[in-house]
């Protein structure tokens, strides 16, 4: 699932990939803004850690679950 973060006062948005299901990240995310939790902590699928400052967020879009199909469409 792609997740894409728009920031406050930066040009361009954090995208990424992430293996986890969008259920889970969105409540991450909610979580993250209704505690008042200062650093917002999502990781991609190769293991990378981002962090984001919760005060900043613009935006987040997460994409669609994609499944990969395998052979050919006619």
């Amino acid at each position: 699932m792609e997740i894409r973060i728009g920031i406050l006062n930066a040009p361009r948005e954090l995208s990424f990939e992430s293996d986890q299901p969008a259920s889970e990240v969105s409540g991450a995310i909610s979580g993250a803004i209704s505690s008042g939790n200062p650093v917002l902590e999502l990781t991609d699928n190769r293991g990378g850690q981002y962090l984001v400052p919760v005060a900043s967020i613009a935006y987040v879009q997460l994409g669609a679950e994609e499944t990969r199909r395998v052979g050919f469409v006619a």
